[in-house]
């Protein structure tokens, strides 16, 4: 039994000396394995950032730059879209004027024609009015002939009934030309 007692104790002596060897192995550095973990990692970073990263990175990138222009294709849409409503405005304030001499013109253009039209109108009834006053005056005259030739006509058939006599033409000339002479003097006299 000694054996086993003295592979107890001596067992025991080697558990504690493994113990001692694993605890002070767990706070030992091993540089090596350090410097091989250390290349590790720089080759995996080197790797993630050729496969990984810089396609990312450029994906970022192009979509920046397609968000930067859609917001600089939008800034430029707003611009244009308010420098159209100020086009149509301005379109539409000179389209308004521009009606308002077509109206305007028209108007006046309307204004001179009636004053044209009432001018004329005044001018024809003025001519129609001189025309009349021609024809009265003409008719008048060829009344008063016609008149002297009847009373004419009535003092030498008065006269021959009177003197009893026929008289000779260049007589009745005579007699019709003093008549007439005396009732031109009368006439004027009441006029």
């Amino acid at each position: 039994m000694d054996v086993l007692a003295v592979a107890t104790g001596l067992g025991q002596d080697v558990a504690r000396a493994t113990a001692t060897a694993e605890a002070e192995a767990l706070f030992q550095v091993n540089l090596f394995q350090v410097i091989i973990a250390a290349a590790n990692f720089a080759l995996f970073l080197a790797i993630i950032w050729t496969f990984a990263l810089k396609p990312v990175a450029r994906l970022l990138a192009e979509r920046k730059a397609r968000i930067e222009q859609g917001l600089k294709d939008a800034e430029q849409a707003r611009r244009d879209r308010e420098s159209a409503e100020e086009e149509r405005v301005a379109v539409l304030a000179e389209a308004r004027r521009e009606a308002n001499e077509i109206l305007t013109r028209s108007q006046k253009v309307a204004q001179e024609t009636r004053d044209a039209d009432i001018a004329a109108t005044r001018e024809e009834l003025e001519r129609m009015r001189a025309r009349a006053a021609a024809e009265i005056d003409a008719e008048k005259t060829r009344a008063i002939t016609e008149l002297r030739a009847e009373v004419a006509d009535l003092a030498l058939a008065a006269a021959s009934r009177v003197v009893g006599e026929t008289m000779s033409d260049e007589r009745q000339r005579r007699l019709v030309q003093e008549f007439l002479a005396t009732v031109q003097a009368n006439d004027g006299s009441r006029n």
